[in-house]
């Protein structure tokens, strides 16, 4: 289920595409007729949460932003929509590119992101191996393991000698061979922050998977595939789409291009990748490509941090990946 906050964001966004006033609009007891998909007890929370006054900014940002595209030549131009759907925060089916929060008369697509620079959260192996691609990656060992199995094992055992394995039934000599509960008694441990003990192991695990995967993934790009894995990072998709929300620099309305749009406008000159120095396993990424109509050659970045995402040693580590560059100067992000 999504936050309160991002809740809100979502349906404030979608509500200032009906073109009615915020108050008037929260104080009915039912939503907007074109609202078709939203159930009673969502319409309550929204109204409830408007009440409250706690996201009193998160509304009014969310409402100027669909009013903004209400209004925008590239987007509805004036037309209040028939149909408004919400995800809901529910994955979609299948392994879809375009990451939209809201469906407007089954056309306009528009994603919600407030404060957020995340463009993926994936499986390492899915990012190397598969670049991303909906095609699934054949290795699905953990990736610690399979890139730094002597350090992941090391900082293991530093942390069972600091004191992991004294309450309860032991833990096992291997790390790969954790079982559920002793991953969860690990992690619980491990809650206040690694021991002194194992600090330095964990800044030599680190260093190693952020290199190795840097080295892997450089391994698997090529002429041939740089471009489609450059726009897969930027979630340009076979079908425009449309980013509302606000970074740190303000409201944030971007029209997404699609392949062919992008291919009339930038030619791409190099990808690569680098390992980075974090506190936790982290590879940059950066792109130079060529702007066509001026020929102004320019850069697009980000990078992917490789963590454990339910604590430490708690499941497979994921790969969150992020855009560095601001929204508004990647190419094929267009500002309404």
């Amino acid at each position: 289920m999504p936050s309160d906050r991002t809740f809100v964001t979502e349906l404030a966004t979608a509500l200032g595409t009906t073109g009615g006033d915020l108050e008037i609009v929260l104080w009915s007891l039912e939503p907007p007729p074109s609202f078709q998909n939203l159930a009673p007890p969502q319409w309550s929370k929204l109204r409830d949460l408007f009440t409250g006054g706690q996201f009193e900014d998160d509304f009014r940002a969310g409402f100027g932003n669909g009013r903004a595209f209400l209004e925008a030549p590239e987007a509805l131009s004036g037309r209040v929509p028939r149909l408004v759907e919400w995800t809901g925060g529910r994955r979609p089916p299948g392994d879809e590119v375009i990451p939209a929060d809201l469906r407007i008369d089954h056309v306009y697509l528009v994603s919600c992101k407030y404060l957020s620079k995340i463009l993926h959260n994936v499986s390492p192996a899915r990012l190397v191996d598969g670049l991303l691609s909906t095609t699934g990656v054949a290795d699905t060992r953990d990736w610690f393991v399979r890139v730094a199995p002597g350090e992941y094992q090391a900082l293991y055992s530093a942390c069972v000698e600091a004191g992991a394995d004294d309450a309860g039934v032991g833990l096992p000599m291997f790390a790969m061979t954790l079982a559920g509960d002793e991953r969860r008694r690990l992690e619980q441990f491990l809650q206040p922050g690694w021991p002194a003990a194992a600090e330095p192991f964990y800044k030599e695990m680190c260093a190693v998977v952020s290199a190795e995967t840097a080295k892997a993934w450089q391994s698997r790009l090529s002429a041939d595939n740089a471009e489609a894995m450059l726009r897969r990072l930027l979630r340009i998709g076979s079908a425009p789409y449309f980013i509302l929300g606000a970074s740190s620099r303000g409201s944030m309305r971007l029209r997404i291009g699609t392949p062919w749009d992008w291919r009339q406008q930038y030619r791409l000159l190099d990808f690569g990748v680098e390992a980075q120095a974090g506190g936790q396993p982290r590879v940059g990424w950066a792109a130079a490509y060529e702007v066509r109509a001026s020929g102004e050659e320019r850069i697009v970045s980000g990078h992917v941090e490789i963590r454990w995402s339910h604590g430490r040693f708690s499941g497979p580590p994921e790969a969150k990946v992020y855009l560095d560059t601001p929204h508004e100067a990647v190419p094929g992000y267009h500002p309404l």
